[in-house]
């Protein structure tokens, strides 16, 4: 069917809860597009023929295709068509960096802005669940066996993609909740727990097995999982190992790892009346750190009754590397941005709180060896920041747990597992890895990328074997 294009330069805005509302809730801040919204939005896509949209995206949806189901009003038909690539789509359209992959190559943002692709993916996503009760297919099985280590989005890929192919996929979660960052990291007011469940469901009715409180390294070693008849074994664990500054007074009560505070707070919903998982009501918070789980945690903190939140970031607003939007979102709720400081030291009191934190002032110098200008201390510039928690928020690394109990499992200076190319391949024959776990902390869908690549190796390598 013939469809207008819609040539408006401006992708259609999301709804979202109002800011001095929503920084009191854990609700989700965006409400989603409606039907009409959705359907517009689609039609602002050209169709074009080379697909420029898709080579950015980690996981290769046919992203045209999908869009012009939606602007003729297919949704299931759209659903069907971002399911061939992606396990976890609701989450994709919440999370993924868009305007950095599949929209940053959209034609229609070189006269004004892209169209909204992660915004039509949510819709979709989101409108299949609401409305599609039919059962997904159980795919016929192929007699071989796979298990996966971790039930985050590089791990739940691989094991959806390889249910597909006929395999019978046991997942190890470490947690007593699969999902990984998704259920611990992710906060609710951007990704709700019920969705990523749901995506979960989806797996498991293919045939995907997960076994929670699993902690491969203690209860069952790589060699053990070999020996139970598994053919190959993906290593899907992520970095959830946190990294501190090193500077005195990190030991202090009151100072966080933002993996623990926002463990806390999402997986254990300390954010609840009567939950039993402690954690510390903050009037002043400052969060060390300017990536999107620098975000995250700022924002639950504000929701967690503090009155005054910093981001604290040695470079400036424009280096910040949290997505665009959550730095948005953050301001919108009143989060104040310390940018160009850096700490050196927290401060305690008598009783061991935390009760100031010591900054000095930065200049941005020279370029580093990541291309970004490095920054340096501006003399005399130190002074004292009021605050009674500190959360660092500089990164993460993989737990040692796995490389120290799989011998020949080679890692390098950083703790990440060495793999060969883009395939996963490990230098243990028949384990591979991806995600975190290979190249530290990084965006979903590159670790579901990641997971995609491994499985479609996997399956070359057991039927390699015959």
């Amino acid at each position: 069917m013939a469809i207008t294009r819609n040539m408006d330069p401006k992708k259609c805005p999301m709804p979202v809860q109002d800011p001095m509302e929503r920084r009191n809730n854990f609700d989700e801040v965006a409400l989603g597009y409606t039907y009409e919204m959705a359907v517009n939005e689609a039609k602002r896509c050209l169709n074009c023929k080379n697909k420029p949209c898709r080579s950015a995206c980690p996981v290769q949806i046919d992203i045209p295709a999908f869009i012009e189901r939606v602007a003729n009003e297919d949704m299931e038909g759209a659903y069907k068509i971002i399911s061939q690539s992606s396990s976890l789509p609701a989450v994709c359209g919440r999370v993924c960096p868009q305007e950095k992959q599949c929209e940053s190559k959209c034609v229609r943002g070189i006269k004004g802005e892209s169209v909204g692709i992660g915004r039509l993916e949510r819709f979709v996503a989101d409108w299949h669940r609401e409305h599609c009760t039919e059962k997904p297919e159980m795919p016929v099985s192929n007699g071989h066996k796979v298990a996966i280590i971790g039930a985050g989005p590089s791990g739940l890929t691989a094991a959806g993609d390889l249910a597909k192919l006929g395999y019978k996929v046991t997942v190890y979660e470490a947690l007593h909740l699969a999902g990984g960052v998704l259920v611990y990291g992710i906060p609710e007011f951007r990704l709700p727990k019920m969705i990523v469940q749901k995506e979960i469901d989806n797996l498991k009715a293919i045939g995907v097995d997960i076994e929670t409180n699993m902690v491969i390294g203690k209860v069952l070693t790589i060699d053990e999982l070999f020996e139970m008849g598994n053919e190959a074994v993906y290593i899907g664990s992520g970095a959830g190992l946190p990294r501190f500054m090193n500077i005195p007074g990190e030991s202090l009560k009151g100072v966080y790892s933002a993996n623990e505070y926002l463990t806390r707070i999402n997986l254990m919903k300390a954010y609840k009346e009567g939950s039993k998982t402690p954690i510390k009501h903050s009037k002043k918070v400052a969060v060390v750190g300017g990536g999107n789980v620098a975000m995250d945690a700022a924002r639950s903190a504000k929701r967690m009754g503090a009155e005054t939140v910093y981001i604290v970031y040695r470079r400036g607003m424009e280096e910040l590397p949290a997505r665009k939007e959550e730095v948005e979102h953050a301001e919108e709720e009143g989060i104040i941005f310390k940018t160009l400081t850096n700490p050196v030291e927290v401060l305690g009191d008598d009783s061991g709180e935390v009760c100031g934190m010591k900054c000095v002032e930065m200049e941005l110098g020279e370029p580093d060896a990541s291309g970004r200008r490095r920054p340096v201390v501006k003399e005399g510039s130190e002074f004292v920041l009021d605050v009674d928690t500190m959360i660092m928020a500089i990164g993460t690394s993989p737990n040692p747990l796995i490389r120290s109990t799989t011998p020949g499992l080679e890692t390098n200076s950083r703790g990440c597992i060495v793999t060969d190319g883009d395939n996963g391949l490990t230098t243990r024959e028949g384990v591979y890895a991806g995600g975190d776990a290979v190249t530290g902390a990084a965006t979903v869908i590159l670790a579901m990328g990641a997971g995609k690549a491994a499985a479609k190796a996997i399956d070359e390598y057991i039927k390699g074997k015959k």
